[in-house]
């Protein structure tokens, strides 16, 4: 299971630091609401008010608030903050493909369920009431609150459902193979959608088709007030029209995005919104470069920041405010999320094809040297497509773990079994020579030669070249990319570095047109699933704007992949998940880069929280925090 489906919608191809199926399965089958084929309900089921992939529901059906709130906090004030990049579009089913996702959509619209955040991987009813499902998982219903309501009065209805999963599958890569489990949605009643799925025994897709991001289809369907015909398929700036608790109340094209909070959003009082909310107006002023974004939170343009560069962090953020304590500097810890992180490398392209190469990639990489250089020592380096959990692999493989492998052995490479993998170690001139040593001893093995002063295939004569993209509102990103390009060079690596701007950086990514990223991120839950055939499955590898960006084909990571959605147990999960990073690690698709296992954020001391955060949460901001009056007359006015 992802991070957050609602968040990932935003983040587009920029996943670094902190990502189209031709006759899509089972789109066919979906029907539409009031279908008369529609079954009778399985009385005999117990209705539910949660799910759960493993483990006990905190919350009983009764409960009146989740832990963490604070069911007093007061409503008002404006948020600021400061988004890099730009927008130009507020469709979220196209955001895989076209344009740039606006800030602030996930707020605008709401799922048949949303997740607390002091329990992994449950999720409660939001739009939708109660949930009825069998044992082996090969169906959900789902019934919608009688009160779930649009913007404009009209209720949330199945057809609404069942129209947003067949336009998030047809349009948006990410969602159609997401979704591509599952065969049939239809209505089953005034309020019930059930979701029928292609085979029973997949435990994540009953909460996965409940994460949906659900649309108006009788707005969409409908006409502009130009009296053009309103297309799904396309990008749009016409204020989208929501059931959540805020609207856009003002843009500036590009620039600015206000929300305000909808004072007759229609589920204000639920259990699950008790304390959330809490801001009248969040204000989002889009900036192109981190080092704009700083000076204006620096200025007080801006209210709340999260800092992703170590440097930064340990440099620009002495000054008066921050000595005189208007300005909070804190850490939260992220309990709830791994990742990997990585130089990555296209391996559709000739020059990666080869594992021996990709590895000598990887020797040319001194991260000890950089993080000392760059980052002050900040970062450990990322050993684990799971870093930071449970999830990630080490030692040998034993038990249930060896297992799974058995069943793979004749397709991964031998060391899977007989070797811990391990990240080159630099740090000194010593360690560094070894190691570009033995990057060009592997280039040898894998056909390269050196003629001419340059490195090319011996076979065809053609010079192992990379361009590395980086973004150019991220300065670090380029920092990063210089401090590699020397190391290439010297195993004979032809270099060129080449910085667009984030709109081209996503274009290029999703069409693929790159040799190697400088920086990008695959986040992951405690309970990974459905997402890692989007991640490393063969059938997402040639789908443009995927997140399948390194391009791997390869059948014995599809069948580990199968074995971690189709787990029944935590402690079969836990196997699957080693075994399935242990042979990602050892085909040597990306250079792995650096972690840090906290959030740094910087924020005017304007502003409330609980007083105990969630544990998988980290700061849980702005979502649970609140603007407090006697904080902001204490600090002063704002600029």
């Amino acid at each position: 299971m992802a991070i957050n489906r609602r968040q990932l919608l935003q983040s587009g191809a920029i996943a670094a630091l902190a990502p189209a199926f031709g006759n899509v399965a089972g789109l066919s089958a979906i029907q539409p609401a009031g279908a008369q084929t529609a079954p009778e309900l399985p009385s005999e089921l117990p209705w539910r008010h949660a799910l759960s992939l493993f483990g006990d529901i905190k919350y009983p059906a009764d409960f009146k608030r989740f832990d963490y709130v604070n069911p007093d906090a007061p409503k008002g004030g404006q948020l600021r903050l400061s988004p890099l990049g730009t927008f130009d579009n507020f469709n979220p089913v196209v955001s895989g493909v076209k344009g740039s996702l606006a800030a602030g959509i996930n707020l605008i619209y709401e799922s048949l369920t949303t997740p607390s955040l002091d329990e992994p991987s449950t999720e409660y009813g939001l739009l939708a009431e109660q949930l009825q499902r069998p044992d082996d998982s090969s169906w959900v219903i789902y019934r919608l609150r009688s009160e779930a309501k649009w913007q404009d009065g009209k209720p949330v209805t199945p057809a609404d459902v069942i129209f947003s999963l067949d336009s998030f599958k047809k349009y948006h890569p990410r969602y159609s193979a997401y979704y591509r489990h599952v065969a049939k949605a239809e209505a089953v009643g005034d309020r019930d959608v059930k979701f029928t799925f292609d085979a029973p025994g997949n435990r994540e897709l009953p909460q996965i088709v409940g994460q949906l991001m659900v649309l108006p289809k009788h707005w969409w369907e409908g006409t502009d007030s130009k009296g053009q015909k309103r297309d799904v398929s396309a990008t749009t700036l016409e204020l989208p029209l929501g059931s959540g608790p805020y609207r856009i109340k003002q843009i500036e094209t590009g620039r600015t995005i206000v929300l305000e909070r909808a004072n007759d959003y229609w589920g204000r009082n639920l259990n699950v919104n008790v304390g959330r909310f809490n801001f009248d107006e969040l204000r989002y002023d889009f900036v192109r470069d981190s080092t704009v974004a700083l000076e204006a939170f620096k200025g007080d343009q801006v209210d709340w920041r999260t800092e992703s560069s170590a440097k930064t962090w340990a440099t620009a953020y002495d000054f008066p405010a921050v000595r005189d304590k208007r300005v909070v500097l804190e850490e939260f810890p992220n309990r709830s999320s791994g990742v990997m992180q990585a130089f990555t490398p296209n391996i559709r392209r000739d020059q990666f094809k080869d594992a021996r190469v990709r590895r000598a990639l990887n020797f040319a990489f001194d991260f000890e040297e950089m993080n000392k250089q760059l980052f002050y020592g900040s970062y450990k380096r990322c050993s684990s497509y799971f870093d930071g959990t449970e999830l990630a692999s080490s030692g040998l493989p034993q038990g249930k773990e060896l297992e799974i492998l058995e069943t793979v052995r004749p397709e991964v490479p031998p060391e899977v079994f007989t070797t811990e993998y391990t990240n080159p170690v630099g740090g000194s001139n010593q360690a560094a020579r070894k190691n570009l040593l033995e990057a060009q001893r592997l280039l040898k093995e894998a056909g390269y030669e050196v003629r001419d002063g340059k490195l090319v295939n011996a076979k065809t004569g053609s010079p192992l070249s990379i361009e590395l993209l980086t973004i150019a509102d991220e300065p670090a990103f380029e920092r990063v990319a210089l401090f590699y390009k020397p190391s290439l060079e010297r195993i004979g690596v032809s270099v060129a570095i080449r910085s667009v701007d984030s709109i081209q950086y996503q274009n290029r990514v999703r069409n693929r047109d790159f040799d190697m990223l400088t920086v990008n991120s695959w986040p992951e839950s405690l309970s990974p699933g459905n997402e890692q055939r989007e991640y490393w499955g063969s059938q997402s590898a040639d789908m443009n704007g995927s997140e399948n960006i390194v391009g791997i084909k390869n059948p014995a990571v599809d069948k580990l992949i199968e074995r971690v959605i189709y787990a029944k147990t935590r402690e079969e999960l836990v196997a699957a998940t080693h075994a399935l990073d242990r042979v990602l690690l050892w085909n040597h698709y990306v250079v792995p880069q650096w972690n840090y296992a906290k959030v740094r954020t910087a924020r005017w001391d304007r502003f409330g929280r609980p007083a105990e955060l969630p544990k998988y949460g980290a700061s849980g901001f702005p979502e649970i925090w609140w603007w407090d009056a006697e904080k902001a007359a204490r600090i002063g006015k704002r600029a």
